[in-house]
Order: structure tokens, then sequence, then C-alpha cells
């Protein structure tokens, strides 16, 4: 891996230090520090967990589980049976641990946005549907009317916020509609009142 590489490099290193060519010193000094050494180490151990990353037996444990319940239900009522089907017909099991286990599964994390109309005029401008999920969070950006227009746009994106964080929102961006209210001929507060 890495570390055979770094090793190598050290060894041709070491010669042309001997021979005193300029800047191998130094190049040689920090190729042998300890923390590019544990750098390189924790790199090698992570590039390892991702070739051998744990995958899903199944994307849909919710299905599985009910096919589960059904066969439970024909086979010979024992206690454990009984205790079994209980166990997989619980809301918490179903709703909770089974949902976010099919979710993580599928990598279904982004929401769905409505598709785009087909009758779309051929003149009409570029447009981005943006969704930013907001968990207690202020947006991170500021709107105003254009002087102009009329238009409701993005004053400005503040630094480190959840819209600079997204990299989705610039200044001057044109709102058209927000949370699927159409924000034409509002007010920027009642805009940041949907937001």
């Amino acid at each position: 891996g890495v570390s055979h590489v770094l090793t190598l490099v050290l060894q041709e290193l070491s010669l042309l230090c001997k021979r005193d060519v300029n800047g191998v010193g130094v190049l040689y000094d920090l190729l042998r520090s300890r923390w590019l050494q544990a750098l390189l180490k924790i790199y090698e151990c992570l590039q390892h967990y991702l070739g051998k990353r744990p995958a899903p037996v199944t994307l849909q444990a919710r299905a599985l589980t009910r096919e589960v319940v059904e066969l439970l239900r024909e086979a010979p009522q024992s206690g454990e049976i009984k205790e079994l089907r209980r166990l997989l017909r619980a809301p918490h099991l179903k709703a909770a641990l089974l949902s976010a286990h099919d979710t993580v599964a599928q990598k279904d994390f982004e929401p769905t946005l409505p598709p785009l109309p087909d009758n779309i005029p051929e003149n009409e401008e570029a447009m981005r549907i943006v969704c930013l999920v907001k968990n207690n969070q202020p947006l991170g950006a500021t709107i105003k009317r254009h002087e102009i227009t009329g238009d409701i746009t993005v004053a400005r994106v503040i630094h480190g916020g959840l819209a600079d964080r997204s990299g989705l929102l610039y200044a001057g961006d044109k709102l058209v509609e927000v949370n699927g209210v159409p924000v034409e001929g509002l007010e920027p507060e009642q805009v940041i009142n949907i937001l």
C-alpha cells in the first residue's frame, strides 16, 4: 500500500541525501515525520474500510417482515412464534427501525421534487430548482425586492450559513416560488414567513 511506497521513496531519498542534493534533506525529514506516517496509516485504514463497506442484505426489510409475519401465522402456534409475531408487528420496529433501514439501504435521503412541466416556452429564462432542508437553523441569506423589476431576489448569502454551505443560492438569484407558494406580488417580509 501507501506505506510500502513511502518506504521505497525514503530509501531512494536517503541515497540522494548522502550525495547532498539540494532540498533532499528537508524532503527526507518531512517524509520520515511521525505525523505524516500516522496520516498515511489512517488513510490506508480508511481505504481498507471503503473496500469492505458493509452492504444491506435487502433493500425492502419492511416487506420481508410482512412476509415473515404471514408465514408465521400459518405455522403451528407455539409461545415463541406468538412472541416473534408480536415483536415483528410492533409499531416501533415497523415504523422506525425497518423504515430507517430501508431508507439508508436505498440511499433515499433527498426529498423528491415535482417533475418540470413539459410546456416550458423556448424563450423562457433558465431556472434552477433548489431544495434546502432547514433543521431549526437559519437559511443564511437575506432577500429584497429588486428596485426596477419588483422581483424578490437574494440580497446576500451569509458566509458559513446553510445557503452558503449548500452552494445552491447566490446573491441576485430571483425567487419564483418558496415551499410551493408563488412569491410574485408578495412583500419580502411575507416571503420570510414562508421560509
